[in-house]
């Protein structure tokens, strides 16, 4: 970190603890003009757990029953940032019981006491924000049987936040965290008595930020889909807060919704999570299907590259492609080396995945999942197509940005011989080695079988020059390379006919049969895949085709067809475990 860094950071946090220090100190609301019905999706599961006193968060598990959450010696900084955020009401609400109630109230006005004076961690003004929203959304559930004392303190403490966000939402970073401060304030501004005035400046920033944030095609910059459905899920709130208040988001505000939609809908894959890329996972559970319908936008899926992702389906699958360059600049301190890397879901069964984000289990972690060997692609010579450069700070964590990574990416789709055809390529390896990736792969219209091409080729002189610079280096023995099919943890995998092939069973009694034309050795190996509300990475396998490039073009062809015997449609009625589950496979 520079110096110059270090003293950014030191000044912002110093304005944050002078404005909070303030806005403790002014005026404060007395009451709600119209309590917003709580929106957020909570986990039943996670709140249970959150009551008796197994608190986990940012990966790390703590089992602290009967203590307050603030009493906990918090393991690090992401762990202070999620329980600073409040985002554990929506859990608390969801059980709904009792005992669930008198945690959450005591877990808030703790809150109160220890910070409501302007101090501590949580005055950020992201997590002002987010606190704020959930303060909204749950308040008749957190202010029943509370005393006028407990409920006079917890209106002001809302107005201080509300006014430290008027005067400090600026200073968020562009992107999800700037849209989590302003429909805080637009919350509060639209709630509150005497907090009136701060409406029209969040309805105006939101709307601002829509026009600079959202591109044309209802894609962020960073390439990932969860910020995309955390930027939607704020909007529709923000919507649908002033339409019941009698108000309409401005223009940039509503285009912005009906621009996102569709981009949403094409990065959902056919079990309805999303595609895990540059940083993001599947989306909390329900939450898409909730803010989708809360637009109200009917528009079909996005057609092209939505967000620089391709879209294959047939049948029961779906098949996302990354397929544009990955995010440049300051979008790029959570991107991932995925150029060309795909995933693949058969009706409510993910099969071939991405490890995902590792950034919960730690910096090692993190850079191991950005890698492009934690992808379902090619890595050549023991690099990624694109290299982690330059460090900054995203908040309280430091992270590198993409450099000398992919800048053009070809593609094509195109009608096959019996479904769609996707044709693309990269030039990540160029500046290296002198090669090219190309990646071909075909779906079936009825999405019973995948078929797939990975070339590596050498095309101007130049490259050729470089490629045979490296080939002397190594003694003309080739530049090995391996093509990674990462499975999903439920998938049991077991090599079959001798060696020629991968048996892949899913849950749902699915079989699929993995293939390819022995120019390359086949193994299958250890992976893991990363995902949030885990305390550990979970154990998963991957398949490996292993070859050397020994001439100015290498080509591997493979399958990936359902068994004959698997019906075209299966009944699959066996309970899918995703995010509640917090015990590990190792």
């Amino acid at each position: 970190m520079s110096r110059l860094d270090r003293w950014r950071a030191a000044a912002a946090r110093t304005h944050n603890r002078y404005h909070a220090w303030r806005a403790a100190r002014a005026r404060p609301a007395t009451a709600f003009r119209s309590a917003p019905e709580p929106r957020t999706v909570g986990s039943f599961a996670r709140g249970r757990q959150l009551a008796a006193g197994n608190l986990m968060f940012a990966g790390h598990l703590i089992e602290a029953p009967g203590w307050s959450i603030w009493d906990v010696d918090a393991p690090d900084a992401a762990f202070v940032e999620e329980i600073h955020g409040c985002a554990w009401l929506d859990d608390l609400a969801a059980v709904g019981e009792p005992r669930a109630r008198v945690v959450a109230q005591d877990w808030v006005w703790g809150w109160i006491d220890r910070y409501g004076a302007g101090t501590g961690p949580g005055w950020q003004p992201e997590l002002a924000g987010r606190r704020i929203i959930r303060w909204t959304h749950h308040a008749i559930f957190l202010l029943r049987g509370r005393s006028s004392e407990q409920s006079a303190a917890f209106y002001r403490a809302l107005g201080a936040q509300t006014i430290y966000l008027a005067r400090r939402w600026q200073k968020t970073p562009p992107g999800l965290a700037r849209f989590e401060a302003l429909t805080g304030l637009l919350y509060a501004g639209l709630s509150l008595e005497g907090m009136e005035a701060y409406v029209d400046p969040a309805r105006a920033g939101l709307a601002r930020e829509c026009g600079r944030i959202v591109d044309s095609a209802g894609g962020l910059s960073t390439r990932n889909p969860e910020d995309l459905l955390e930027v939607f899920t704020l909007l529709t709130w923000a919507a649908t807060a002033l339409s019941e208040a009698g108000r309409v988001p401005q223009g940039p505000h509503a285009d912005a919704i009906a621009r996102i939609a569709p981009t949403l809908r094409a990065l959902r894959h056919a079990d309805g999570g999303l595609a895990r890329f540059h940083g993001g996972g599947r989306g909390l559970e329900g939450r898409l299907d909730q803010a989708l319908a809360s637009s109200g936008v009917k528009a079909r899926a996005a057609t092209g590259l939505p967000m620089g992702f391709a879209r294959l389906s047939g049948g029961r699958t779906s098949l996302i492609v990354d397929a544009a360059p990955p995010p440049a600049g300051a979008a790029s301190f959570d991107a991932h080396a995925s150029t060309l890397a795909f995933e693949l879901t058969s009706g409510r069964r993910p099969l071939v995945v991405n490890c995902g984000s590792g950034a919960i289990f730690g910096s090692e972690w993190r850079r191991a999942g950005r890698a492009t060997p934690s992808h379902s692609a090619l890595c050549l010579d023991g690099y990624s197509s694109a290299r982690l450069g330059k460090a900054g700070f995203v908040g309280a964590a430091r992270r590198e940005m993409l450099e000398d990574a992919p800048t053009r990416v070809p593609v094509e789709l195109n009608p096959g011989s019996d479904g769609l055809r996707f044709e693309g390529a990269h030039d990540g390896y160029v500046s290296t080695h002198g090669l090219t990736h190309a990646r071909t792969l075909e779906l079936s219209h009825d999405g019973r079988a995948l078929a797939g091409e990975d070339l590596l080729v050498a095309i101007a002189a130049r490259d050729k020059r470089l490629f045979d610079m490296r080939m002397d280096a190594v003694r003309l023995t080739g530049l090995a390379f391996q093509i990674r099919f990462h499975l999903h943890p439920e998938v049991d995998a077991e090599i079959d006919l001798g060696g020629a092939a991968v048996s892949l069973s899913l849950p749902s009694g699915e079989v699929w049969v993995f293939r390819h034309d022995m120019r390359a050795e086949l193994a299958l190996e250890p992976s893991v895949y990363l995902e949030k509300g885990r305390l550990r990475p979970r154990a998963a396998k991957q398949v490996v085709l292993s070859g050397r490039a020994m001439e100015y073009a290498s080509r591997v062809r493979w399958t990936l067809a359902k068994a004959q015997e698997t019906a075209v449609a299966i009944r699959d009625i066996a309970p899918a475990r995703y995010e509640d589950d917090t015990e590990d496979v190792t």
